[in-house]
């Protein structure tokens, strides 16, 4: 079957790898907790035809929308719900989806909220800086960088960022604040540091830091890879795309200790990365990393939710 996406939106990162270590069956029922522009649900919802069903998760109500345009063929099969995924098991309660047969976290943002949502995500554009998933969330990245301690910039910015001119950085943003756009910080972290060298542009760690820390996205994806053990049957997948060392290190972590208790099996050795085409293809994939792993019989106190 031909996966190749519509040019729509965001061409999906390692669809084929995506469905193939989700192990998608006919009649299957699965949890895409980023639901974004719905890419990668169109093809589990494609391959799981007959009868397979989606509940998709995202906490931008506008890629809701966009996915539901996208998916409107397969309306009757599929339920998508505006939410964080920290809330996952409550959700799947909620709707009784569960057990199911896989759960897909990819963690990147997608285009469309890189190159429209107005919002701040892209040093590329002009826009406010904002970087909230959800328009429901009270912090944006607006009010960490114009109020926030030149230390608590510094210590944000080197850990979530893995910045290591943090220092600069912070120094430099304290002394020019107000900060109200993305260009007005792009253009105080040149002055920190430079202007472009190397591979990645200057402000690429800083920005990462700040829409982490908005969004709470680390202890969100901790939490939420717990409650995904739980929501999986017997042989159920759990696959997980990440973007950068921070998440994949808590990735691979929680996959390990779920192994040693024997709630979870590996499903490869290695981790998956892009082909050399896709990346030529797609240059946001080139930092994705997927790991997969597959729900097994355990004794019930081992814990495994």
């Amino acid at each position: 079957m031909n996966l190749t996406m519509p040019a729509l939106t965001h061409t999906p990162v390692l669809l084929e790898e995506t469905i193939e270590a989700l192990a998608v069956q006919p009649g299957g029922r699965y949890i895409d907790c980023t639901l974004g522009a719905g890419g990668h649900a169109l093809a589990i919802l494609d391959r799981s035809s007959p009868g397979g069903q989606l509940l998709g998760i995202d906490a931008d109500p506008e890629a809701i929308a966009v996915a539901r345009a996208r998916l409107e063929a397969y309306k009757s099969s599929t339920l998508l719900i505006s939410d964080n995924f920290t809330n996952l098991r409550a959700i799947a309660t909620k709707y009784d989806f569960s057990p199911v047969h896989g759960i897909l976290f990819d963690l990147g943002l997608s285009s469309l909220q890189l190159e429209s949502s107005g919002r701040g995500f892209s040093f590329q554009c002009d826009e406010p800086l904002d970087m909230r998933l959800s328009p429901g969330q009270e912090v944006t990245a607006a009010d960490i960088v114009n109020t926030s301690p030149e230390a608590e910039l510094n210590h944000l910015i080197r850990t979530l960022g893995e910045e290591r001119h943090s220092h600069r950085i912070a120094h430099r943003i304290v002394q020019e604040r107000p900060i109200k756009t993305t260009l007005e910080l792009v253009r105080v972290i040149e002055q920190a540091v430079g202007s472009r060298r190397g591979k990645i542009h200057p402000a690429t760690r800083t920005f990462q830091a700040l829409r982490i820390a908005v969004n709470r996205e680390l202890e969100h994806l901790e939490s939420a890879l717990e409650q995904a053990t739980s929501l999986l049957g017997f042989g159920g997948r759990l696959v997980v795309i990440s973007y950068h060392s921070l998440d994949d290190r808590i990735v691979k972590r929680f996959m390990l200790k779920e192994a040693r208790k024997a709630c979870l099996r590996l499903a490869y050795k290695k981790v998956i990365t892009p082909s050399r085409a896709e990346v030529q293809f797609n240059p946001r994939s080139r930092s994705a990393k997927l790991r997969a792993a597959e729900r097994i019989t355990i004794p019930r106190e081992v814990g495994c939710g």
